[in-house]
């Protein structure tokens, strides 16, 4: 989409949805980049605003499914020095078999 369309698609999404996200395959393998995710990137306080409406998603973490979560200082890739930045993805997983039919016992 070119950016007035995206606007558009933006502007026409109805407010106060539940987050719609489909958990990555138990034992999934090779990388989740075409999974559903969020990754946000910026400044502490821009990160955790962003958290902080998405809160919902924290009901993932339960018996069935977890959250794969990292949360932490940029480094530049050259210098291995902090940028003062931060990343943070946010992904669900399925949990597998076993650890469901423990979680239920405990």
């Amino acid at each position: 989409m070119k950016k007035q369309q995206t606007i558009d698609h933006w502007q026409g999404i109805a407010k106060g949805q539940e987050v719609d996200i489909t958990p990555v395959a138990y034992k999934h393998t090779g990388s989740t980049y075409d999974e559903d995710g969020i990754r946000i990137t910026g400044s502490k306080q821009f990160i955790d605003s962003v958290l902080s409406n998405i809160k919902g998603l924290l009901d993932y973490e339960n018996d069935n499914t977890r959250l794969q979560l990292t949360y932490q200082e940029t480094v530049d890739r050259e210098t291995q020095l902090s940028t003062g930045t931060f990343n943070c993805y946010v992904q669900v997983h399925d949990r597998g078999h076993e650890a469901k039919m423990m979680n239920g016992f405990v």
